[in-house]
């Protein structure tokens, strides 16, 4: 059987599942509940300095994107970080801990970007017996008009700035949460790599209005006929948080940087991407919400079951695989060649292939043969776009098939090249031909 036992940046966890801060890792009562569930970790809610707490509304919070089964897609939230007292959830937090000596416990931090707030709460918890911080710098909203989060997130020299702080104030492992709203996550990932930190997690939520009622003209969800933009996250967001990060996994000044995946993680597949591409655990909110806790034991047992079915028996076997092999366009290979294939066996002569190809693409599958209705890929025209395989209702019916080298490609009417080449060198790319000139 795999060992899914995890140790990111010195915390160890049984397996790699951890929640995020957020709604169900706010209190004790959550927390324990989660554990029992067989959470390998939590990341507290995030905690704010000593004083008042914040203030959350009191209505809707939430505003969500379905799918046509009603399956929750997207959730948009205007939640805040903790209402709750700073020593109320100190007190909790050491007591888990103790309960729970084997499970990782983390302490999500945002306080004003100024050293003294955070010499002050390190100390604090500190005392908790907590594994690690991480430190928020992804809020979108609320926290982020008062000059935390994505205030602080998306200028990498505060990142830095506030790493070093905490390097300096606590022995505690820093994790920092990094914003998705941002044009290259990969400046302040560099950022928070050169103030020191140990590892950094992400993506955070995305800045949001989900969707606007139509009979009061406030975006939702509405409070008393107003509404706000939010932090967009669930399976939406999974794209989004994968490429970044690749991005961090794969860049020179960054790479081997421990990363936190975090983004509409739902399934086992879905974290296993992560891991794949350079994620050393995964941490999720939007499914538990959806779903309950004991989601998690199906993750735990899908991922245990697809490493045994490929023969690997460590996190370590897989995490950061793919990397090697995420790229830049350009340098993708241009001499490959691909058709589509449909299985007439497997059609059920829908015809989405053929409308689509037909409304959108290139024209490429046939409605009638011989005046029947029959759908089949027209070589000659087939780029290889898939679109079709896309489209198509039934898995697997179409499929998509490389050309073997020396082969004719009935679109072009030429023979396919078994050399690699690509934009860097091709004959069209103007930077290509002054460079040879």
């Amino acid at each position: 059987m795999a060992d899914l036992r995890n140790n990111f940046v010195g915390i160890k966890s049984p397996n790699p599942f951890w929640l995020a801060s957020a709604p169900p890792t706010d209190k004790a009562y959550n927390v324990e509940r989660a554990f029992k569930a067989g959470w390998g970790g939590v990341v507290w809610k995030t905690l704010g300095e000593e004083g008042p707490p914040v203030v959350n509304v009191n209505g809707p919070r939430y505003g969500a994107i379905w799918g046509a089964d009603r399956r929750l897609l997207g959730l948009n939230n205007i939640e805040l970080i903790t209402d709750r007292d700073l020593y109320t959830n100190l007190r909790e937090m050491k007591q888990v801990k103790m309960n729970w000596p084997d499970r990782a416990l983390i302490a999500s931090i945002m306080v004003p970007c100024e050293e003294n707030a955070w010499k002050a709460i390190l100390p604090l918890v500190e005392e908790t017996g907590a594994d690690g911080i991480e430190l928020n710098f992804g809020c979108p909203h609320g926290m982020s008009e008062r000059g935390m989060g994505a205030a602080v997130g998306q200028v990498p020299e505060y990142i830095e700035m506030v790493v070093r702080w905490c390097k300096q104030y606590t022995r505690m492992p820093v994790i920092t949460k990094l914003t998705p709203n941002i044009t290259d996550v990969r400046k302040p990932a560099r950022a928070a790599k050169s103030g020191g930190t140990d590892a950094v997690s992400l993506i955070n939520t995305i800045n949001s209005i989900t969707s606007v009622n139509l009979d009061t003209f406030s975006p939702e969800p509405s409070i008393d006929g107003k509404g706000s933009h939010g932090g967009y996250c669930g399976p939406a967001v999974k794209p989004i948080a994968l490429n970044m990060v690749a991005e961090i996994a794969r860049d020179p000044e960054t790479y081997g940087l421990p990363i936190s995946g975090i983004g509409g993680i739902t399934t086992w597949r879905d974290a296993a991407e992560f891991l794949v591409l350079g994620a050393g655990n995964v941490q999720v909110c939007t499914a538990a919400m959806t779903y309950g806790f004991k989601i998690v034991q199906e993750m735990i047992t899908g991922l245990s079951n697809w490493m045994d079915t490929k023969g690997h028996r460590t996190l370590d076997d897989i995490c950061g695989r793919a990397v090697p092999n995420v790229s830049d366009w350009q340098y993708l290979n241009l001499n490959y060649i691909a058709k589509a294939r449909i299985d007439q066996d497997a059609c059920i002569q829908c015809g989405r292939c053929h409308i689509a190809c037909e409304d959108t693409s290139h024209q490429a599958i046939t409605q009638y043969v011989d005046g029947k209705r029959h759908f089949e890929v027209m070589e000659d025209e087939c780029v290889g776009c898939n679109l079709c395989v896309n489209v198509c209702p039934v898995q697997d019916c179409i499929t998509m098939v490389g050309l073997e080298p020396g082969t004719l490609d009935e679109r072009t009417g030429k023979v396919v090249d078994a050399n690699y080449a690509n934009w860097t060198t091709h004959p069209n790319n103007p930077m290509a031909r002054q460079a040879a000139e």
